[in-house]
């Protein structure tokens, strides 16, 4: 699925850094994801912010952050916006369009990648890297368990596919990708997807900014509950890569 341009109209405080979440029907995961975070960030030197952006759930997501912030430390806010167009990629164009905080990205409701990836997130893009992604495949990465057969064959495509658009590029898909400000600016003012290939099409927009995009090796842990479908999901996702070539 594919959208029209996103505004990039901050609409919230500045701060040194802010997680954002997409989240759809998420209520029984987000909490204990929410929990750690705060707990993480609030041990470390930047002024963070959370913002959950809801895409369109029909459990009660929304509710259930608001009564988990209400119980954290209040010097991690966290806030909730929402987002009517249906996809990933719309829900996380949203909330990055809407940051000013001077570091902006976002991972999953899982929290699949160690939320201690940050510190390294942080590190590489105060000494000059335009974004910071987690791999799963890069150099040092492992599965704390394996993904299923068919999980494993269908990535390993998808991959292949996906570095004739982001070459260089080992894992265009774990859900863990923060940038400067200025960088998410300018690439998501181009991007267009909604769905799972919206990630694909994020770096490339980066790598046609010029800027430089630092894969960090993690340990990632997969949770079977994931919403990609491989039969609803994949196979738009492959057709939306390759309409990205030459794009």
């Amino acid at each position: 699925m594919t959208s029209t341009t996103t505004s990039t109209t901050p609409t919230r405080p500045a701060a040194d850094l802010e997680v954002i979440i997409p989240a759809y029907n998420e209520a029984a995961r987000i909490p204990a994801t929410l929990e750690r975070t705060v707990a993480f960030l609030a041990a470390q030197p930047w002024d963070a912010r959370i913002v959950v952006v809801d895409n369109g759930s029909v459990d009660d997501t929304a509710g259930v952050v608001r009564a988990v912030a209400a119980r954290l430390d209040p010097s991690v806010p966290i806030e909730v916006i929402g987002c009517t167009r249906p996809g990933k990629g719309a829900a996380v164009r949203r909330g990055l369009a809407t940051s000013s905080a001077r570091v902006v990205g976002f991972f999953d409701a899982d929290l699949s990648t160690p939320v201690e990836t940050l510190t390294a997130a942080m590190f590489h893009l105060a000494t000059g890297a335009g974004a910071v992604i987690a791999s799963r495949h890069a150099p040092g990465a492992s599965f704390a368990e394996p993904q299923p057969l068919g999980r494993r064959l269908g990535g390993a495509a998808f991959r292949a596919l996906s570095r004739s658009v982001v070459p260089g590029v080992h894992d265009s898909q774990c859900g863990f990708k923060f940038f400067t400000r200025e960088v998410a600016a300018a690439a998501i003012r181009e991007c267009r997807l909604d769905g799972f290939a919206f990630d694909v099409e994020l770096l490339r927009r980066v790598q046609q900014t010029g800027a430089s995009i630092v894969e960090v090796p993690v340990t990632w842990t997969d949770d079977a509950r994931s919403t990609f479908h491989p039969i609803r999901d994949g196979i738009p996702s492959f057709r939306a890569v390759l309409s990205l070539r030459g794009a």
